[in-house]
């Protein structure tokens, strides 16, 4: 597969997620560690698993904003590929696993930072269209990348 063959996305859809994700995650940590926000961290958890395993246009963010989002909007300008924003999903995964293990194991402050990572990266994304785990993903593709001889 190559480049040309990837999936593309809305760019606007990721900032739209999130929004979404740092709601959840401001929410979580206002109420960790009672049940509540423990509900709300498996809630954001979950959800960073679908967008990592199944691609962020099939997480149910993007539905939300395929249906009622993107028809106020209308297109845009441009397409995107969906593998950086699919990366920022996993290390959203991997950022919030940590939180839930701490908390469950009551590790309160190592369960803060890392919910807090993971929501000030969904911050930077949703205020400013900035994806730090995009960038990350670019990063290591350029690092890695070795063109043919």
């Amino acid at each position: 597969m190559n480049a040309t063959d990837r999936p593309t996305i809305d760019p606007r859809g990721p900032q739209f997620a999130a929004a979404l994700t740092a709601i959840v995650l401001v929410g979580a940590l206002a109420l960790l560690p009672g049940a509540a926000g423990l509900v709300l961290l498996v809630l954001q958890t979950f959800l960073f698993g679908l967008g990592a395993l199944l691609g962020v246009a099939r997480s149910p963010q993007a539905w939300l904003f395929r249906r009622f989002v993107r028809p106020r909007l209308g297109a845009p300008e441009h397409l995107e590929d969906a593998a950086p924003p699919q990366f920022a999903q996993q290390v959203g995964f991997a950022f919030a696993s940590v939180g839930l293990v701490a908390w469950s194991l009551g590790l309160d402050i190592v369960g803060a930072v890392a919910v807090g990572f993971a929501l000030a990266a969904a911050l930077l994304n949703a205020l400013f269209g900035f994806c730090l785990g995009c960038e990350v993903y670019l990063l290591f593709k350029r690092l890695t990348f070795r063109p043919a001889s």
